[in-house]
């Protein structure tokens, strides 16, 4: 395969996976394993960071733009190539890379653990960024592995239980960690600190390595892409170097020309210096992002980035190919806007406790997130994957709609519960906690519509993947849809303190508009794939 040579996808195959029940559920088992191993470090640069953060003390503008630690997930498809293109020396390709991103994550875990954000915030930024690209290289063989092993009849089930896994360990190191390390409450075993918190995840990522060695199903050996190494190596290596020409211009350059454009036109307004700070930081941004793309194109083509633009070539090579990238980066827009600063609206905003937060939006939101889930998937083996993606996708932009009447109505609208204090060991609530019967309403809602939603989602983007380059297009395809979790971080840390909460959430709510128009339009294409045959598992 060169880069001058596209190709289409090739011929699709009879599903190879082993028949049977017993076969099924170590499958399954599997995929809910490693959607778990994939949750946990990400809420640990998301939400749990927020919450450290809010803490601290820190303003939620500098919050929003912390959110851009998780770039890495949305470039993740500039070195997911070279997980097609190279074993590592053990395991076989899948499960060897993922044993090596799981121990780097433990590692990497250990120092932000041992990092003030008060005291080193740089340092804490770059080791969050770290964790982030170790995380995001985790996901690249875990969306491919997860595609490989299972054949087309169990990918909606496949995807629920995955998507069920991931909101488990988002529930553990984004909602219970919020329990323990509530100075109040104090629910953890002695009282736990956020760094204590970082290394029990250390912990558990250790633990997540050993059962990807020992206990994940292997996969058969197929053809790896046709190109060659060295070109691999150069590609990757110009493309980076593309992007550090691109940072260093936004730096440079384009960070105090952007504060010459916008400095006379703020200067008319009545916004704090902080927030004319960050608008004219998040036009650099932009203008950053426009230069450094092109640029890095242009570099793995002169460079002969032979595996990346051949699985790039394989998928624009099928229909609609284009507008799925688009309604991809659009479906979970509206979600990741009310979502990017949902702790500190919670905590700083509506003043809730870091307990009652932890109880309803994980504790409580468990089962809510189980039922959605399953739900989910049970309900796509009678809806089929586009009214799936249509109904729940309305459900989603309906939950954004909640938090606009929380932020309006304020605490107390609703009558609450309370909930006893507890100790089950690995979690102890010291005394009764008293919860909101609108916060409770709202994160229900949430929970359940979210967890649908996704479900679907990953569904579709297994789909739409083929063979010979699973990592490097289902990276490709995923970090499109993280564009709206991570980017938009920034503009909603401005917007929120700029037009205030309840307009935020309509903004969300409207966000969410342009994904249903699209695929309304590409409704005949995305019910093509719902008929297609399985795929073969692929290589490991």
């Amino acid at each position: 395969m060169t880069a001058s040579a596209p190709a289409p996808n090739p011929p699709v195959l009879p599903a190879l996976a082993p028949a049977g029940p017993g076969w099924r559920l170590w499958r399954l088992a599997a995929v809910l394993v490693l959607g778990f191993a994939s949750g946990l470090p990400l809420a640990l640069t998301g939400q749990a960071m927020q919450a450290w953060l809010s803490l601290e003390g820190i303003d939620v503008a500098t919050i929003g733009f912390l959110s851009l630690v998780g770039l890495p997930y949305t470039f993740k498809f500039l070195w997911a190539p070279l997980m097609d293109r190279f074993d590592p020396p053990w395991l076989g390709r899948r499960r060897g890379w993922l044993v090596l991103t799981q121990l780097l994550l433990a590692g990497a875990l250990l120092l932000m653990a041992g990092t003030s954000p008060k005291d080193s915030m740089r340092l804490y930024a770059l080791l969050a960024v770290a964790i982030a690209f170790l995380s995001a290289s985790q996901d690249v063989v875990i969306d491919a592995y997860r595609t490989d092993l299972l054949p087309a009849p169990e990918r909606g089930l496949g995807a629920s239980l995955s998507v069920l896994g991931y909101r488990l360990a988002m529930i553990l190191s984004g909602g219970i960690a919020l329990i323990w390390t509530d100075p109040v409450n104090a629910g953890g075993p002695a009282g736990w600190t956020w760094p204590e918190v970082y290394r029990l995840m250390a912990g558990l990522m250790v633990a997540a390595a050993g059962v990807s060695a020992l206990l994940l199903p292997r996969l058969p050996r197929l053809a790896r892409p046709e190109s060659v190494a060295r070109h691999d190596l150069i590609g990757f290596a110009a493309v980076l170097a593309a992007a550090a020409a691109g940072y260093l211009l936004t730096d440079r350059v384009l960070g105090p020309l952007s504060g010459a454009l916008l400095g006379p036109l703020l200067e008319q307004t009545a916004l704090a210096p902080t927030l004319r700070q960050r608008w004219a930081d998040l036009l650099a941004l932009l203008l950053g992002i426009a230069i450094t793309l092109p640029l890095g194109a242009w570099a793995a083509r002169v460079a002969r980035f032979e595996t990346l633009l051949g699985g790039m070539a394989s998928y624009f090579a099928q229909p609609g190919a284009w507008a799925f990238l688009g309604f991809i980066v659009l479906y979970k827009l509206g979600d990741a806007f009310a979502g990017s600063l949902m702790t500190p609206f919670l905590l700083k905003a509506m003043a809730f406790g870091s307990a009652e937060v932890g109880v309803v939006n994980k504790v409580i939101g468990l089962w809510l997130t189980i039922g959605g889930a399953l739900l989910g998937g049970a309900l796509m083996l009678r809806l089929g994957l586009w009214r799936a993606l249509m109904l729940f996708g309305v459900l989603q932009m309906a939950s954004n709609l909640g938090f606009w009447w929380l932020a309006v109505h304020g605490q107390g609208a609703l009558p609450g519960l309370t909930v006893p204090a507890f100790d089950w060991g690995f979690l102890k609530l010291a005394q009764a906690t008293p919860v909101d019967g609108g916060l409770l309403m709202v994160i229900a809602f949430e929970n359940i519509s979210g967890g649908m939603g996704t479900a679907a989602f990953v569904a579709f983007l297994m789909s739409l993947t083929s063979q010979r380059f699973t990592a490097t297009q289902y990276a490709m395809l995923s970090a499109f849809a993280s564009i709206g979790r991570v980017w938009v971080g920034p503009l909603a840390g401005v917007l929120a303190e700029s037009i205030g909460w309840p307009s935020f959430f309509l903004v969300s709510t409207l966000a969410a508009l342009p994904a249903l128009w699209m695929l309304m339009r590409l409704r005949p294409t995305v019910q093509a794939l719902e008929i297609a045959p399985g795929t073969a598992a692929a290589d490991d």
